[in-house]
């Protein structure tokens, strides 16, 4: 019997550590049920070669945008580059973007402006928000509401791993949380429980791969295969069997991504 399908609605296929090996790990994914993934353009000059992935592989569709621990040594993106790349049939998302004061607190400025251009995007194509937010809960929950208050958008906070408040603020506004590997650690009970109090119509799962493997494979080359050992982990924390969490997940997804489960549905 197969694998039920899910999406791994975050991963990064153009980096380096899947070079030469990009067949063989769409294969492996669609062995484990995992058979659509988004890989996330971070840096917009990359942009090309993380399109022409999504265009090589008809599993994989991108997004992109300037991640905000590379957002004080990048050219400030604009809207209109932005909504420019918007029109290839399959970018799905803008982002990754959002605040990170755990690594690059020293540019915090630049970030919050890169993060209203990132969500101006959103706002005006209709495509999802794809945030990362590390050690700035509180900008992060402020900006997010501010912005929404002008213009509604949706988003996705990808890989969470924030705090009970921020996961509030978030749901409050109708946005979903990503499970990653991070949330299958064994230490990871408390995020676990923030997970468990969100509502399960909510919530997608990813990799970040080549980073946070989950167990059986942490500290190993994350891939999108291994999205599934997530989902399992996803399905205990919600106390469903794992076929039916997949199922939601799905929904999930296509919801929050439409322009993915349009194509689908195109192709």
């Amino acid at each position: 019997m197969s694998e039920p399908h899910i999406t791994d609605s975050h991963c990064h296929l153009d980096f380096p550590d899947f070079d030469g090996e990009r067949d063989a790990l769409i294969t492996r994914a669609a062995e484990a049920g995992v058979h659509r993934m988004v890989t996330i353009c971070t840096r917009l000059r990359n942009e090309p070669s993380v399109r022409s992935i999504a265009e090589t592989y008809a599993p994989v569709f991108y997004a992109a945008g300037t991640h905000p621990m590379s957002a004080a040594e990048e050219p400030m993106a604009t809207v209109d580059e932005l909504l420019a790349l918007t029109r290839h049939p399959k970018m799905v998302g803008i982002g990754e973007t959002g605040l990170d004061y755990h690594y690059t607190a020293e540019s915090a400025e630049v970030q919050k402006q890169s993060l209203r251009i990132h969500i101006e995007t959103a706002q005006r194509s209709g495509l999802p928000l794809i945030i990362h937010a590390r050690a700035a809960d509180d900008d992060m929950a402020r900006i997010l509401t501010e912005e929404f208050r002008n213009a509604p958008y949706s988003c996705v906070m990808h890989c969470f791993s924030s705090g009970a408040e921020l996961a509030r603020a978030a749901l409050d506004l109708g946005f979903y949380l990503s499970m990653s590997g991070i949330a299958a650690f064994p230490k990871s009970q408390e995020l676990r429980d923030i997970f468990a109090a969100a509502p399960v119509d909510r919530i997608l799962v990813e990799t970040d791969a080549p980073y946070l493997a989950p167990p059986p494979y942490r500290g190993k080359r994350n891939e999108p295969a291994y999205s599934a050992h997530t989902a399992r982990k996803g399905a205990e924390v919600f106390g469903m069997d794992y076929a039916e969490f997949a199922a939601q997940t799905e929904l999930n997804f296509e919801r929050l991504f439409s322009k993915a489960a349009a194509y689908k549905a195109a192709a």
